[in-house]
């Protein structure tokens, strides 16, 4: 079975805890296939706090394009030290790009990178999910309007992946063991991978929920039998390793999971290019 990691973070993100050497010397002892380097670029938080003039809390991390371009480097770097040793792709994990679509844009034209996850970790005046406090919001409206950011996210259309697509029921139903019926937002996801699929992008099977209180994969088989049943053809797998205990951790299961989806391929992606192996 040839396994891939396409989604984790090393000490180029402010929340990883293992430098990005560390974290590909780990992803050759595992005998990666292909192993990507993803560190957070989250849009709404590219300049520094200065620039937006607000107030400093104890979660929210700024500057974020001067992360960016540490990230780069390193990886390219990482990239001609390790060739011949793993296939090393060099990614990004681009949050909330619909809050600017012009500077997105900009950053994701750096030839320097071979992989782009589109991801939504907040919405327009709230926290990111993993900071609200449930108890005091309308969680159907809070879902609705993270759907509604995907599928902008999905119009857009410069990212490769779209990331956890489940991603707030972590906090909710994980967490907080507050269950969520999803029907009401099945109709626009179904939107979100039309546009997938006609515009040749894919979706991602996190695995980082199966090492959490969630106990499944973002998303579970349910929706990622469905990518497959409307066209999808490109699927990653990613662990979200934030250090290298965790590099890798699931990734069976989550390939696993693809093939009783109906997959006999996965992705991963070089020079913005999808790259197709048998599982």
């Amino acid at each position: 079975m040839n396994l891939i990691d396409c989604h984790t973070h090393s000490t180029n993100s402010p929340d990883g805890s293992s430098p990005a050497e560390e974290m590909v010397k780990t992803a050759c002892e595992k005998g990666l296939t292909a192993y990507a380097l993803t560190d957070h670029c989250e849009i709404n938080r590219w300049f520094s706090i200065e620039h937006y003039g607000v107030e400093p809390n104890e979660y929210d991390t700024y500057d974020f394009g001067r992360d960016f371009e540490r990230s780069m480097a390193e990886n390219t770097m990482l990239k001609e030290k390790y060739a011949g040793k793993i296939n090393l792709i060099c990614g990004i994990e681009l949050g909330q790009a619909p809050f600017d679509f012009g500077l997105s844009e900009a950053v994701v034209s750096d030839k320097r990178l071979d992989f782009v996850i589109g991801s939504i970790h907040q919405i327009h005046a709230k926290d990111d999910f993993a900071f609200i406090d449930y108890d005091k919001e309308d969680i159907v409206k809070l879902l609705a309007s993270y759907y509604e950011d995907m599928y902008k996210l999905c119009k857009w259309d410069k990212f490769d992946v779209l990331a956890h697509i489940t991603y707030p029921l972590r906090y909710i139903e994980g967490d907080k063991g507050i269950k969520v019926d999803m029907s009401p937002y099945e109709e626009l996801i179904r939107e979100c991978f039309k546009l997938l699929v006609r515009n040749g992008k894919g979706i991602e099977i996190n695995t980082s929920g199966l090492r959490q209180k969630y106990g499944q994969t973002f998303p579970n088989l349910y929706w990622v039998k469905l990518f497959r049943e409307m066209g999808g053809e490109i699927l990653s797998v990613g662990s979200d390793a934030h250090c290298t205990d965790d590099l890798g951790k699931g990734i069976r299961e989550g390939t696993e999971l693809a093939l009783e989806a109906g997959f006999d391929k996965l992705c991963f992606f070089k020079e913005r290019k999808p790259v197709f192996i048998k599982i």
